[in-house]
């Protein structure tokens, strides 16, 4: 039954409440929080520039064989505010300078898991705080871009365990660095085995499945599913190519559009992370990641106590007999090792 004109006195005006919404969240603006993970030279601070058509970041990495590797993978986030058709967003990249650089990889992973659990714990202390405040600053991870090397012959012993350990806590969207240095052919193999390995090591990455999607979002996302691991060239050089203005790569052949579709996923990459998945992306880190991260930190606090509780009835009834102190409840932040 559609509604009353306007006009008319049986309005209710329930249908206004979009953009009671609209103007709120215009006002208010929102959170978007990318983490970019993969080696030095993968290009994954001009590829994050080129996603956002703006220079949000410098390469961390080392610029020459001389500079010296870091021992342990660091944690480099940069926050700016973009303002676009009066949408503002407080976007966040956390680079992860030093990761996979060494000889020895082990646990150079370990450093990413803890910001992003950090963040999950941070937000839900804030939560859970007598007096929280109205609107709680979300610096929760909302997206991985994990990088692969285009020269490996498919996922590395490191890439299975990193992705691994870090889909069960983040959306992880796996990209092929720098797919420029590939023929189609290679591309395509390249693709295909990823796409096996994935499956073959049960490692789910975004976008996941959902029975509560209708018929137009399981197409878009098995379209997305088919394109993973993006294959993407990013640029942030202008190159005039026969009088146009292109973002692109120069080649001893030629010039790489990032646009073109033939060259590279980067319009395809770009599209699903914001004209699509925003949106989807920041609800499924707050009701799937986020809701196991929560569930698992009330159920340790409420078991101590519990613990707190039986250890207190327990030296009321021994009287006087020396106990033991009874466990105390950790800070958040302290029961994520």
């Amino acid at each position: 039954m559609s509604a009353p004109a306007n006009d008319s006195q049986d309005y209710v005006g329930f249908d206004t409440i979009t953009q009671q919404m609209e103007r709120k969240f215009l006002k208010r603006g929102f959170n978007f929080n990318v983490i970019l993970v993969g080696e030095s030279g993968m290009g994954k601070s001009t590829l994050v520039n080129s996603i956002f058509s703006s220079h949000l970041v410098d390469s961390q990495g080392r610029r020459t064989a001389q500079e010296v590797i870091r021992k342990t993978t660091e944690i480099s986030p940069v926050t700016q505010t973009l303002e676009e058709n009066g949408v503002r967003v407080r976007l966040t990249i956390i680079d992860t300078p030093g990761f996979g650089d060494q000889c020895n990889n082990e646990g150079c992973w370990v450093p990413v898991i803890k910001y992003i659990k950090d963040q999950h714990a941070a937000y839900l202390e804030r939560e859970l705080k007598p007096q929280r405040d109205r609107v709680i600053n979300d610096t929760r991870v909302h997206a991985c871009l994990y990088f692969l090397n285009p020269g490996s012959r498919g996922l590395r012993p490191l890439d299975v365990e990193v992705l691994k350990r870090l889909t069960e806590v983040t959306n992880v969207i796996p990209v092929i660095a720098k797919s420029d240095s590939m023929t189609v052919e290679e591309r395509t193999v390249f693709k295909r085995r990823i796409k096996e390995e994935l499956v073959f090591h049960r490692i789910a990455v975004y976008p996941y499945p959902s029975e509560e999607d209708g018929e137009e979002d399981r197409l878009l996302n098995s379209s997305i599913r088919d394109l993973v691991p993006f294959a993407v060239v990013g640029s942030e050089e202008i190159i005039d190519v026969n009088g146009t203005p292109v973002r692109g790569r120069r080649h001893g052949w030629g010039v790489i559009n990032i646009f073109d579709e033939a060259h590279s996923d980067f319009v395809h990459l770009r599209n699903f992370m914001l004209r699509t998945h925003l949106s989807d992306l920041i609800e499924v880190t707050s009701q799937r990641h986020y809701e196991q991260f929560r569930t698992s930190q009330l159920r340790q606090i409420k078991e101590l106590r519990a613990q707190q509780a039986a250890a207190a009835a327990s030296g009321g009834i021994m009287g006087s007999m020396p106990q033991q102190a009874p466990p105390q409840v950790p800070a958040i932040h302290q029961s994520m090792a």
